[in-house]
């Protein structure tokens, strides 16, 4: 792979955009506790069996959402995030335990959208920021794991990363872009950008690299 470094060539794909929750405005309300997520009008077209079943997984399916962001641009289908993710539960991505989920687990995750899609998926357990602009320019797109304060980064830096997947779509010699599934509208939903002297405050150097 050509070596290329993020002051060098800027690029953004039109990625399409979907939040983790089926009414991406409400987001705010939804992370501040003002609105339930079962609560949410549009929790039926995520594939949920019910407003609670769509409460449980709502919160957990933010890589979800970068692949289907990635089969999208791709021409790919796809369907509701939590159908989805039901899915990938079957196939060892998602492990259900009493009161919570164990996933996004990388390998069964990139084995299955592979076979189901035709996509190659990498899972790369190191993965330095310098290596994403390469990656952009060869037309892959990248879910990066990320701290979820990464939404916005007026706030105090996390004292751990990771722990939230967010879809890199571009990159300029100041910041890279990502599509944010926990964002917020507005601000850092979709083409957020967020400078590269910041994101290693936020980036857990883990990801899996998408490619059609």
């Amino acid at each position: 792979m050509q070596q290329i470094t993020a002051r060098q060539i800027p690029i953004r794909y039109e990625v399409p955009y979907y939040s983790q929750w089926e009414s991406a405005q409400l987001v705010p309300k939804l992370l501040s506790g003002q609105v339930k997520a079962e609560d949410d009008p549009l929790w039926q077209n995520s594939g949920a069996t019910s407003a609670e079943d769509y409460s449980f997984w709502s919160w957990r399916i933010c890589g979800m959402a970068c692949l289907r962001m990635a089969l999208e641009h791709w021409g790919l289908p796809s369907a509701g995030l939590v159908t989805m993710a039901r899915e990938f539960m079957d196939a060892g991505a998602y492990v259900r335990r009493e009161g919570g989920l164990d996933g996004l687990i990388y390998a069964p995750f990139a084995e299955y959208a592979t076979q189901r899609w035709g996509i190659k998926a990498q899972v790369r357990p190191e993965l330095m920021a310098d290596e994403i602009p390469a990656l952009l320019c060869d037309g892959k797109l990248v879910m990066l794991s990320v701290h979820p304060s990464i939404r916005s980064l007026k706030d105090t830096p996390p004292s751990t990363r990771g722990g939230h997947l967010v879809l890199a779509v571009g990159c300029t010699p100041g910041h890279l872009e990502i599509h944010n599934p926990s964002g917020l509208p507005g601000i850092s939903q979709c083409f957020a950008e967020v400078p590269w002297s910041v994101l290693p405050q936020f980036f857990a150097e883990r990801g899996v690299v998408l490619e059609k």
